[in-house]
């Protein structure tokens, strides 16, 4: 049994741990950039990096996962239940 496989969009993020608040900053090119007051220990800014793009694209917090760059401030993150148009379009592209 084969069917199309459900949309899911790669987005490139660059991340500002330890700011004042946790925001969407803005389109850089092809890269999402997003400030977040957590810390960069224990993945609680990866945590934070997750719920912020859940709730800017409007998905649930299990659809979004940090694919690549765990310990870096450049990460690959795959948003399930979206194409990548949508969601540009929902976080102000």
């Amino acid at each position: 049994m084969t069917g199309a496989a459900p949309p899911a969009a790669r987005l490139r993020v660059r991340v500002e741990p330890r700011a004042s608040r946790d925001e969407v900053v803005g389109w850089r090119e092809e890269t999402l950039r997003l400030r977040v007051s957590a810390p960069p220990l224990e993945g609680r800014a990866n945590a934070a990096v997750v719920d912020l793009i859940a709730r800017a694209a409007g998905v649930a917090r299990s659809a979004v996962s940090v694919v690549a760059g765990e310990r870096s401030r450049d990460k690959l993150v795959r948003v399930a239940g979206v194409s990548a148009a949508a969601l540009r379009a929902r976080l102000g592209a």
